[in-house]
């Protein structure tokens, strides 16, 4: 769990870099003055919610599927999905949220989960970049999924 938080950490602030950066011209963005970036990350890491946006366990999980009737959205590749996946979950490799963003409910809770929880993090933040509040993550991801000695559907 805390590499993924250590994960989360680098990928975010990779992120928000390439953000704050990539809109201004060169010159412009080797300029930019150190307190205001800093001050920028501060606060976005700061407002961060408690577990940022993440479901911990396999129970919860199971709970909001169930009484939340939450959409589950394997962010893997085709090839990972079709070895095994989460029961009822549609896959929507990362790379391809954006051109599937009708296919992502923004009226009911949606989980996102990968291998290892490096690529639900990205698709965590793209989605609520882009306005979906109801999108959470799942960092045990498949992995936890197995360990807890859930079932995998193919």
């Amino acid at each position: 769990m805390r590499k993924f938080f250590l994960r989360l950490l680098l990928v975010t602030l990779s992120f928000i870099c390439i953000l704050a950066i990539a809109p201004m011209p060169v010159i412009a963005a080797s300029s930019m003055p150190q307190a205001q970036l800093s001050s920028a990350l501060d606060n976005f890491l700061t407002s961060l919610p408690r577990n940022y946006y993440t479901i911990t366990n396999t129970e919860a999980l199971k709970s909001i599927v169930k009484s939340d009737n939450a959409s589950l959205i394997d962010v893997r590749q085709p090839s990972e999905y079709t070895s095994g996946h989460i029961p009822n979950a549609i896959n929507i490799p990362l790379q391809t949220l954006i051109a599937n963003l009708d296919k992502i409910p923004k009226d009911r809770p949606v989980v996102l989960y990968c291998t290892t929880g490096y690529r639900t993090a990205m698709g965590v933040m793209t989605l609520q970049m882009l306005g979906y509040p109801n999108v959470r993550g799942f960092p045990p991801s498949i992995q936890g999924w197995k360990a807890a000695g859930e079932p995998l559907e193919k």
